[in-house]
């Protein structure tokens, strides 16, 4: 189990670093948030995601322009998750435009945030959108894991799916995997590219093979 009052910590300074001095408390809306990462329907975007999600973030926060926005944009890209939903990225954008203000973060630092989190509904941020490629390059990083890890996290996947009947998940998880492969480059930053895009493509399409054998690679083909 992570450690969430480090996480608190982590929220504050993020917070900090966007806001003039003296906003509200920032502590119940690390509670508040928290509290939504561990909901029961959430097997992978858990707290632990989110803890990974913001490790990533450090180790690439020098190709962002703003770190601590796209920090704050990992907090809220998944605080609103129920799978059986498609407007969660949506309604988490909303949630962050709505938290934010309230805490005294400036508008033009408010919107960036929401459009980070409204950028993870495709991953595909444009060419010159450094703080879009590192939340983007920091959320996919699961992707790069050793294969015990992706192991883990695609069943943690198929556990928040279990009300979706086999051949439909099958379906639904191909799909999603070739928008992915599709992507000129799953990772944006230099970083991304060098110690992740291989291992990366490889996982998804070995997994993309196992969902469908007509796919390339895939034990039919």
């Amino acid at each position: 189990m992570p450690d969430l009052d480090a996480l608190r910590t982590r929220w504050t300074r993020a917070l900090e670093g966007v806001r003039p001095p003296g906003g509200p408390d920032p502590a119940p809306y690390a509670d508040n948030l928290l509290a939504r990462w561990q909901e029961p329907q959430r097997r992978y975007h858990s707290v632990t995601h989110l803890t990974a999600v913001l490790d990533h973030i450090d180790l690439l926060e020098k190709h962002a322009d703003g770190p601590d926005l796209v920090r704050l944009a990992a907090w809220f890209h998944d605080a609103v998750y129920h799978p059986d939903r498609s407007e969660n990225e949506e309604r988490s954008a909303r949630l962050a435009e709505r938290a934010l203000a309230e805490l005294g973060a400036g508008p033009s630092h408010t919107r960036q945030v929401a459009r980070l989190v409204r950028l993870t509904v495709t991953h595909d941020p444009a060419p010159d959108d450094r703080d879009g490629a590192v939340l983007c390059d920091a959320d996919l990083a699961v992707l790069a894991s050793p294969p015990d890890a992706y192991a883990a996290y695609t069943a943690a996947v198929r556990e928040e799916y279990a009300f979706v009947p086999d051949e439909a998940f099958r379906a639904g998880r191909a799909a999603v995997l070739r928008e992915l492969l599709d992507l000129p480059r799953l990772f944006r930053t230099p970083y991304g590219q060098r110690e992740w895009e291989e291992r990366a493509r490889h996982n998804a399409g070995h997994e993309l093979g196992l969902l469908d054998p007509t796919a390339p690679g895939g034990a039919g083909a």
